[in-house]
């Protein structure tokens, strides 16, 4: 949520700075999640002046340059200027030498001295869309001002500027979606008064547009308020208007759409307009209708409703979809003179499922969602029609219709002192508590020595316990205020065990750092598109979240896979290709009874193994580089080299499962092109997914030291023809058994396939290296062992030994 600095300060006059602000609201339970500035003018003209064109004359060197002298009030400027319509006299725009401009195609330059054709030009005369304020190159910009030579200029073009919050909020905060709601907190933490806008000026009129309003539920629609405004017109709005808008990252679009957009996030409560001449019989329902009843919506989509949706409706059918999105055939539009202005309080419910089921999310349906202030809408609305009137023209032409039946009173909440006490772990006085409760809004009643009644504004949708009540006096007293103790000791010292799965992940992290690799945190909601169209996924697995924030997030993940390949994407199509990842994430998975979740880590290796570079040739990634990376993970947990097997399945082209103590600790290959291309990724990609908790059972503790063995090691080479079928996994593990003790490793070192051997054969060059820890070899130990590999790879591999 995007929140206005200089909006802010019209409700809370304050001299903080920006960052201070942030801090401020980040402890009280806002978190600002950055501060960004808004310039309706890239660059806000700084370092544009006014300059007068003192002397012009032609370059000597270049038919279509001239040469000026420019006065930009402390000294006299040499600047070449192309521009045709260039002439002595003229107040023109200067940017100096230093100044960088914002032209409009997007980039941005340095001015500096410089020679033209043989002449020095310092500075340079502007043309509108060289400064960034319109499209016109067709010649300079001359000015009509009397502002002295020198003077900036961005006086002359309304240039706005405005610091933005990013505050991440939190789904019970919905009081404080709107610049009204952070303004109250603000107005507690810094102990000031709020300036709410004047709407004293509302007047009707006349009332010849009335409509009447009638609620068949009243328990989805507590309140509903409305009005017409006559003879209005959709023109573009004002500049103050348009960059409000922009600064939180909305379109303008005209006037009534702009003035409703500003309300909602100004006062946080949503508004639509009607185009008043479409709503048939002069008269609004709030009612449902049948199930299987189609209804096009402003996005030009056909839905075809439930039967539950909340629905605004004349005598013909429905005009909207209550808080969630408009009808495409009552919406205001450029012909629209007769507006009807909707402000209600909808329950939250109806609105959440009416949104969930047709996968809608607009701004109103966020804030109805949550719940939104029933004490809000009259006072929006009037605040709404005396901005449109003064914007659009027109007049209101009809009294507030309020269908308010049963108002909604404060939560009245009891509350203990002692509580109050016990829970935040220090005595506040009491008459702050009763200060910062006043400043929030909440009044303090019945008080006596035990405790008091708190009666919480019914804004407050998430203040409805004790606890509630405590918290708000603590997020605005302030956690770091309460002291802790010194002698708080704890009282037992407790056990840990011997494994430490956060050490174990620390320790693999940072070898995989060390290996060029760079970590990700990937978002555990994922889509079950994914699930439906992976060939490895089972579908009736995902775990479905009910409350889903939007279509694309509506399962929890079973692989680290795809939210992975995300990331992927997201650098590739920033031109970063050469990628090495790695992930430590939870996967979820539902059950025939209850659910399961497990913890997995993911690589992913992609692009060039290195930069380009004039010593070495670029090469690509490839499988033994990921196989290398797992292997050695392996070693530093001390878990026994796997055993393989060689896996064609979806998601891989081909790759290896890997095993230790018969269980299977991941699988590793190079994903299949249609698996990658789901994630828009175009380019190869290498993956591997080990189970971590597996390998955190699994891991060893590890030797500190290890005596290094004084006596020689031997290399002994053997050159193998074999069948095409059999692996070198399978040759190793034959080794391992035949070589005992003495051999320490082994390495293939040279593979053939040709005419020099059977068209279903291949030739192995393997190389072992013996050693013993207590001897040196001798030649007769040696030939015996080598003798014993060879009859090894015979009996169990059918090999024919080249010697």
């Amino acid at each position: 949520m995007k929140i206005s600095i200089n909006r802010l300060k019209d409700y809370i006059p304050f001299d903080q700075s920006p960052e201070e602000i942030a801090d401020l609201l980040t402890a009280s339970g806002l978190e600002v999640e950055g501060i960004a500035s808004y310039e309706s003018v890239k660059g806000s003209l700084k370092g544009i002046v006014v300059g007068e064109v003192i002397r012009c004359e032609p370059h000597p060197n270049a038919d279509k340059l001239s040469l000026t002298q420019v006065d930009v009030g402390d000294r006299i400027l040499p600047i070449v200027c192309g521009a045709p319509n260039v002439a002595k006299g003229q107040k023109v725009p200067v940017a100096t030498v230093g100044t960088t401009l914002n032209p409009n195609d997007g980039g941005s330059f340095e001015i500096k001295k410089a020679k033209i054709r043989g002449e020095v030009s310092e500075g340079m005369i502007c043309a509108e869309d060289e400064l960034g304020l319109g499209a016109s190159h067709e010649g300079i910009l001359v000015l009509d001002t009397d502002l002295p030579n020198g003077s900036p200029v961005a006086p002359l073009f309304e240039i706005s500027e405005a610091i933005v919050l990013e505050i991440g909020l939190t789904p019970n905060r919905a009081d404080a979606a709107s610049h009204l709601g952070v303004a109250r907190d603000l107005k507690a933490l810094l102990h000031k008064d709020l300036k709410m806008p004047d709407v004293s000026g509302f007047f009707v009129a006349r009332e010849d547009r009335a409509f009447k309003v009638t609620v068949e539920d009243q328990k989805d629609c507590p309140r509903y308020a409305g009005l017409t405004i006559s003879g209005v017109k959709a023109i573009p709005s004002p500049k103050w208007l348009q960059d409000y808008l922009k600064a939180l990252d909305l379109e303008p679009i005209n006037v009534f759409v702009d003035v409703t957009n500003f309300i909602l996030h100004d006062l946080g409560q949503p508004l639509h307009g009607f185009d008043a001449d479409k709503i048939g019989g002069a008269e609004i329902t709030v009612r449902k209708l049948p199930k299987g009843t189609p209804f096009t919506t402003l996005d030009g989509k056909e839905r075809i409703l439930t039967g539950e949706e909340l629905m605004i409706c004349d005598n013909k059918g429905g005009l909207c979809m209550a808080g969630i999105l408009g009808g495409q055939n009552s919406g205001v539009s450029d012909s629209t003179t007769t507006l009807f202005l909707e402000s209600a309080c909808f329950g939250a419910d109806v609105i959440r499922k009416g949104a969930q089921h047709h996968g809608i999310k607009t701004d109103a349906s966020f804030r109805f969602e949550r719940g939104t202030d029933p004490n809000m809408p009259v006072f929006a609305l009037k605040r709404a029609a005396m901005l449109i009137c003064e914007l659009a023209g027109g007049e209101i032409s009809s009294g507030i219709v309020d269908h308010y039946p049963e108002p909604i009173e404060d939560v009245r909440i009891p509350v203990k002192y002692r509580h109050v006490d016990r829970l935040i772990g220090a005595v506040i006085d009491r008459s702050e508590i009763k200060t910062i409760l006043k400043s929030l809004d909440i009044r303090v009643d019945q008080e006596t020595e035990e405790g008091f009644l708190a009666l919480v504004p019914p804004y407050r949708v998430d203040v409805t316990r004790e606890a509630d009540v405590i918290e708000e006096i603590l997020r605005i007293y302030g956690f770091d205020s309460i002291t802790l103790e010194e002698n708080y000791q704890s009282e037992y010292l407790a056990e840990h065990p011997e494994k430490d799965q956060n050490k174990l992940q620390y320790r693999i992290s940072e070898t995989l750092a060390g290996m060029g690799y760079h970590e990700i945190i990937t978002n555990s909601l994922s889509s079950s598109a994914f699930s439906a169209a992976s060939g490895f996924l089972n579908a009736e697995e995902d775990v479905v979240i009910l409350n889903k924030l939007s279509e694309d997030l509506d399962v929890l993940r079973q692989t680290l896979l795809y939210t992975g390949l995300e990331v992927l994407a997201h650098n590739i199509n920033r031109r970063q290709k050469d990628l090495k990842l790695f992930e430590f994430g939870t996967v979820y998975f539902k059950k025939a009874k209850g659910f399961a979740e497990g913890n997995r880590l993911s690589l992913f290796l992609t692009g060039n193994s290195s930069k380009e570079n004039w010593i070495h040739p670029v090469t690509e990634v490839g499988f033994p580089e990921l196989y290398a990376v797992v292997e050695a993970l392996l070693v530093k947990l001390n878990v026994p080299l796997p055993e393989v097997e060689i896996v064609e399945d979806t998601p891989y082209t081909y790759g290896l499962i890997l095993r230790t103590n018969q269980q299977e600790i991941g699988k590793i290959g190079l994903l299949e092109q249609a698996v990658t291309r789901q994630a828009s990724v175009k380019q190869e990609v290498f993956y591997a997914e080990l189970d971590w908790d597996r390998l955190v059972r699994l891991a060893k503790k590890q030797e500190k030291f290890k005596e290094i063995s004084r006596f020689p090691e031997v290399r002994r080479d053997l050159s193998l023809v074999i069948d095409q079928q059999v692996s070198f996994e399978e040759l190793r593990q034959i080794a391992n058994k035949a070589g005992g003790k003495l051999l320490k490793r082994i390495n293939v070192f040279d593979v053939y396939k040709g005419d020099k051997v059977e068209s279903n054969q291949k030739a192995y060059a393997l190389s072992f290296y013996l050693q013993d820890d207590q001897q040196t070899l001798t030649d007769k130990l040696i030939d015996k062992t080598m003798n014993k590999l060879m009859a090894a790879f015979e009996k169990n591999a059918g090999a024919l030994i080249r010697k």
